[in-house]
Parts: structure tokens; sequence; C-alpha cells
């Protein structure tokens, strides 16, 4: 399979800085298994693994080849088949999460990818505290999150779920689709043509698989059924990427129902609640229980769900403390407590003296 590699996102700029590598061919990692990767080139695809170099040269989990990667390879013409990978190029965005059951371990989704659709059904997934958590990510990512909403079919109250879901979903596209015809396909065509790469993720058997099979017009990724309970069957097993028949690609990716976050951009995703922050009569308002506080104003008014600022605070301390051990923790949290510089003093005399009594 030859593959015109600018169809498939290589840019101008990636294709001048894949000239700084002499005799080396430019390929897109299309998955990645244990200790090799597939890569598309124009000649082909290939397996490859990381040459003896790459390996030395990379500090952690982050700078390994990832989904959407595009790298500099060389014997693509080996009979041996030993395709090695030299360099990744430039990463214009990185979808990247916690590794489940770990403080430090971070996971890259994918690489390079211009829209990421949030994939959420209208049945048991149902869930807008982890929508919230996926567009902060993802506005982080340097992605642009839209919202595909599917299995419409199994929702009898739609004009309210999506009036539920707007609040939240400030400045984001929302599209409606239904999983057992061609409802709502058309809108998804809009965002994937040539050079352009789109991402997908959701919680396990939301129809992800499924939307990507309609986009590509075959059913070369396997789907299961909706369970009696309601809730989806994990079918993905890994990351990959799909060419599009007519330009660009899609990347399909196992089920995430937990999504720990390495680093987010919450002032996209709760941009209502920092606007409304700016109108509280203290500059450092906590928002809980200070007088003039307007977005306590505005919970209480009906504007705002106190759901939202709980979430809201949850992901300010979870991207706060994230990567930290228990002592630094322990500092972030008393400095929160107290604010200016006696503030300050205060904190660290309850550091020391808490230091002292450990010795």
């Amino acid at each position: 399979m030859n593959v015109n590699m600018k169809s498939i996102g290589l840019t101008e700029s990636l294709s001048q800085e894949a000239m700084n590598y002499s005799n080396l061919l430019v390929g897109r990692v299309t998955a990645q298994y244990k200790d090799s990767y597939k890569v598309v080139t124009e000649r082909g695809e290939f397996i490859a693994r990381i040459s003896g170099k790459f390996r030395y040269q990379i500090n952690n989990q982050v700078d390994y080849p990832a989904v959407g990667d595009f790298v500099m390879v060389d014997g693509i013409n080996d009979v041996n088949g030993n395709t090695v990978i030299h360099h990744i190029l430039t990463r214009k965005s990185i979808f990247s999460r916690k590794v489940a059951g770990s403080r430090n371990d971070i996971q890259v989704v994918a690489t390079n990818i211009d829209t990421l659709f949030l994939c959420m059904s209208m049945n048991n997934d149902w869930n807008l505290r982890r929508m919230e958590r996926y567009l902060s990510i993802t506005w982080d990512s340097g992605a642009t999150p839209v919202i595909i909403l599917t299995k419409s079919d199994l929702c009898e109250e739609l004009a309210a779920k999506i009036q539920e879901l707007q609040p939240i979903a400030i400045g984001v596209d929302i599209l409606v689709t239904n999983n057992l015809s061609k409802d709502g396909l058309q809108s998804v065509f809009k965002y994937i043509g040539t050079g352009k790469t789109i991402a997908c993720i959701g919680s396990s058997g939301v129809g992800k698989s499924t939307l990507i099979n309609r986009v590509l017009g075959n059913d070369g990724i396997a789907t299961s059924e909706t369970r009696k309970d309601d809730k989806g069957r994990h079918t993905t097993t890994r990351r990959e990427l799909f060419i599009v028949p007519g330009g660009g690609a899609i990347i399909d990716t196992p089920g995430m129902r937990e999504l720990g976050i390495v680093s987010s951009d919450i002032s996209k995703s709760f941009a209502d609640i920092d606007q409304l922050a700016l109108q509280c009569k203290y500059r450092n308002c906590t928002h809980n229980s200070e007088p003039g506080c307007a977005i306590q104003q505005a919970i209480l008014e009906g504007s705002l769900a106190n759901e939202r600022l709980h979430s809201y605070h949850k992901l300010k301390k979870e991207i706060r403390y994230g990567g930290l051990n228990s002592k630094q923790i322990e500092r972030e949290k008393i400095n929160t407590m107290f604010q200016g510089i006696s503030g300050m003093k205060q904190a660290r005399k309850m550091i020391k003296e808490k230091n002292k009594r450990n010795r």
C-alpha cells in the first residue's frame, strides 16, 4: 500500500524538517505493539523498531514513538524486514493521560491530531463530569474538541440531554449520530479531509469503532452489540490509525472510562466560571463561602450548577498535586490555606514544626 503522505497530514514544515535527515524516509506510525510499530510510508507499510541510539536518547515514556507520529525510517528495502525508526518529527499536538494506578507515568494516546471526537452515548454512558475532563485535556493537547453523541436511538429525551450538555460545552460543536443508520454522518464528514487527522476517544462500547467503520466505508474494525444492562462492550484493544478513502486519517482508541490528567486547560473548558470569578468581590476568592462571591451567587440563582463548581475545584486540585510526592502535596495544601506574605510565613512555620516532630 503506497500512500501520499501529504494526504494523511504531512505538512510543508514537517517536510522541511525531514530534509535534515539524509538517506531516511518519512513514515507515520499507524499502530504500536509491545516493542515494535507499524509504519506507513510512500513506499508501503512496514513493521519497525527504534534504533539503539534513539532508545539511548529517550528520557521518559513520552519520548517513544506513538500512534500518529511522523518518523524518519530506513531499512525499508531490507529483505530481512529490519526497518528502523531513528527520529520523531516535531509533534503539533499530543493527547496523553496518566497511566491507571500510577502517579507519574504518562501514556501518549495519539499525536498530531487536528480534531478530537469526544464520543459519549446517550444511554447509561451519559456522564457530564467525565465530559468536562475530556474537554479540559483536549484543549490542552493542541487539538480541537468536537462532541459526538452516539446511539441517539436509545434516548427518549434528546432535546433535554443536549440542553444539559451545552453549558459545559462552551464553544464546542455537538453532533448527534445514530449507529443504527447513517443519521448525522454527513455532519461528521465536514471535519475529515485531505491532510486532516481525527481521533476518537470515549468509554468502551459508545460506538467509536462503528462510527469509524462508517467513515471508512467498511467493517474493518470489530464491533460488539450493547449488553443487556445497556452498557457497551469493549472491542478495540489498541490504538490504531486508519487512512480515510479520499484523504485524511482517523485514529481509533480503546475505551477510556477513567482519564488521569497530566495537564489540562480549564480556562477554556470552564470559561463560564473564570468569567464569573472576575466579578467576585475579592481577587483571591476561593468561591466557597466568601461574601460577594459571584460564583456562589450564580449557584443560588440557578444559572450555574453546584456540581460544575465541584468538578472545577476537583480538576484544579488534581492538576496542582499531579506528580508531587506526599511532602510536596502537604506543602501545597498549606500554601493554599494561607494567602499573602504573613500567611506564607505561617505556612513555613507549620511545616518546620511538623518536620521537627517527625524526626
